[in-house]
């Protein structure tokens, strides 16, 4: 059996504006349609799809219960890159061999990038 992490469902206070989070700033392919209540998103470059879902007026966004952590060769240049476009990034730390740094997206789900899987 070949089992896979193959979709991420995040809940979302307005769909729309997390699908152009990440639309924009990570390259996800949307068309932005609701349908069966989710707007999906497709990974331009291999990765997980998330699917967007329509968060219940009680639940608690933002907890810190999860991240997401994309892959990046260079997280400096990332990092540059998204505050051109807007995204601000905290300080880039240094780990053993990688580099990483974080954000939130627009429902307060931490986010990352890192160099962790090109570390030689």
């Amino acid at each position: 059996m070949t089992i896979a992490l193959a979709t991420i469902i995040l809940y979302a206070k307005d769909m729309q504006r997390s699908a152009h989070f990440y639309r924009t700033h990570f390259g996800y392919l949307t068309t932005g349609e609701v349908s069966e209540g989710l707007i999906e998103l497709k990974p331009a470059q291999g990765g997980a799809e998330i699917l967007i879902h329509q968060a219940a007026k009680s639940l608690k966004l933002g907890s810190a219960a999860i991240k997401l952590s994309f892959s990046v060769p260079d997280v400096a240049q990332f990092v540059a890159s998204a505050a051109s476009a807007g995204l601000a990034f905290g300080a880039i730390h240094q780990a053993n061999g990688y580099a990483f740094a974080n954000t939130k997206d627009p429902d307060g789900n931490s986010v990352s990038v890192s160099s962790r899987q090109f570390r030689a």
